[in-house]
C-alpha cells in the first residue's frame, strides 16, 4: 500500500465557495500512482470548511453563499462569541454544518469523482486569510 501525505497553503480567498480540486491535484502528482485508493483532504480551520459539488455553474457557489447567508446570519442577537467580528461565530456554525473534510476514491490513478463534481473551499470569513489543508493520498 502507497501512502502520500501534503500539507498545502492556499492563497487567501475572498468570503465564498472557491474551486480548488486542480490546486490539490497539482500539488498531489503522487495519486497518479494508485490504482484503487481514497484521497482525504482536511481543513486545518474552524471558521472555513470543504465540501464537494458543482463545478461547472459559478452560479452554484454564489447561491451557496447567499443561502448559507440567510440560514446563518451575522449579528444574532443569542450570540455570545461576538469578540473576533461579526463573521466569525456564523463562520464556525457554517463550518460545522459544511465539515472539515472531503474523502474521495482515487480510480485508476484519478479521482473518481462525478464530471460536475469538484472539491470547494468555503471561506466563511470576510479576511480569512491563507488557509491550510491536509491531503493523504493512500491506496495500492
Amino acid at each position: 500500500m502507497k501512502f502520500c501525505q501534503k500539507e498545502i497553503k492556499l492563497k487567501p480567498y475572498t468570503r465564498g465557495f472557491h474551486l480548488i480540486t486542480d490546486l490539490v491535484l497539482d500539488a498531489m502528482p503522487e495519486i497518479s500512482q494508485i490504482d484503487t485508493g481514497q484521497l482525504q483532504v482536511f481543513i486545518k480551520h474552524t471558521s472555513a470548511s470543504l465540501t464537494i459539488n458543482e463545478n461547472a455553474d459559478f452560479t452554484v457557489r454564489t447561491d451557496f453563499e447567499s443561502h448559507f447567508n440567510k440560514m446563518v446570519p451575522e449579528n444574532a442577537p443569542y450570540y455570545e462569541h461576538t469578540y473576533e467580528g461579526s463573521d466569525d461565530m456564523p463562520a464556525h456554525i457554517k463550518a460545522s454544518l459544511l465539515g472539515a473534510s472531503v474523502q474521495i476514491p482515487i480510480t485508476g490513478g484519478r479521482l473518481n469523482m462525478g464530471v460536475w463534481q469538484g472539491i470547494y473551499l468555503c471561506e466563511h470569513r470576510n479576511q480569512g486569510g491563507a488557509r491550510f489543508i491536509v491531503a493523504t493520498a493512500f491506496g495500492n
